[in-house]
């Protein structure tokens, strides 16, 4: 399961470049100004020039880099159990496994904000759903509290 969310997360990398460099020289001009913040609400607060946009990527590639680094290291990580000989493979396996869940959620998310970007940027509207972040908080908090709670249940 690891190797197909680390191709998931790589390829939503791929598509974030690809949808960033597409939209700045790409044939579909964006305006001058676009939104580069949105409110609670969805409402742009602020706005940016088209080279912004690149932005997520960069954090984006700066992640995917640290949690594949990270990820190289299980033995120093910290659990929220005593660590046995009995037990660490089991912890650092859903370790593994949360970090590559993690990565892979974060980089679809990057590049679903990219779109929603480019979207508000072509419509001119310059909001998005106010949903759009309690959504991708609760997919992200679920997922390490799901790892955590299978974390507890392996450490006992």
């Amino acid at each position: 399961m690891r190797r197909y969310l680390e191709i998931a997360a790589f390829a939503a990398v791929a598509v974030l470049l690809f949808l960033t460099l597409r939209a700045l020289y790409g044939p579909a001009q964006l305006p001058q100004q676009i939104p580069t913040h949105f409110a609670a609400d969805g409402n742009a607060d602020a706005w940016g020039s088209r080279s912004s946009l690149f932005a997520l990527p960069i954090v984006a590639l700066a992640l995917y880099v640290l949690m594949t680094f990270a990820a190289r290291f299980p033995a120093s990580f910290n659990f929220p159990v005593r660590v046995t000989p009995l037990n660490r493979a089991g912890l650092e396996s859903l370790a593994l496994n949360m970090i590559a869940w993690l990565k892979a959620e974060l980089m679809l998310i990057f590049a679903g904000i990219q779109l929603l970007i480019l979207r508000a940027a072509r419509s001119g509207q310059g909001n998005i759903s106010p949903f759009v972040m309690p959504i991708i908080l609760g997919i992200v908090f679920a997922t390490i509290l799901w790892h955590f709670l299978a974390m507890r249940r392996a450490g006992t």
